[in-house]
């Protein structure tokens, strides 16, 4: 004979889930907003300043880089708890997808972040000497 606990009805696990991926992909979702505004209020006013442009423009999508990234991983933990409960080959097939194409996105993101830093670093030390 079997011992089976069961906590939470599948029912009330999924709407409880459900309710935790809304609450996770907002937070992402408000964490690319906020990157957004950020970026463009600074690409504003950096174009409003006169001297070192470029190097500002370069700050400016480095730091929109990280917000992207950073909603982009909310995004992803949302798509994977949403598979938490009893998942099908279907959602299974999605996640997949949805994780490669995220997946893909932040490590592009990522390089190009790194490439950007470094040739800030490079500036400034051409800059300094």
């Amino acid at each position: 004979m079997p011992l089976s606990i069961d906590l939470l009805p599948e029912s009330t696990l999924r709407d409880v889930i459900g309710l935790l991926v809304r609450l996770i992909e907002s937070a992402g979702a408000l964490i690319i907003f906020i990157g957004a505004v950020w970026a463009f209020v600074q690409f504003v006013l950096a174009g409003m300043r006169t001297g070192r442009r470029v190097a500002g423009f370069n700050r400016i999508r480095l730091s929109l880089g990280r917000f992207l990234v950073l909603g982009l991983e909310f995004q992803l933990a949302g798509d994977v708890l949403r598979t938490a409960v009893a998942p099908s080959f279907a959602e299974i097939g999605q996640l997949a997808a949805i994780a490669a194409i995220r997946t893909a996105l932040n490590y592009f993101l990522g390089r190009e972040i790194a490439n950007e830093r470094a040739e800030l670093d490079e500036n400034n030390k051409a800059a300094t000497s």
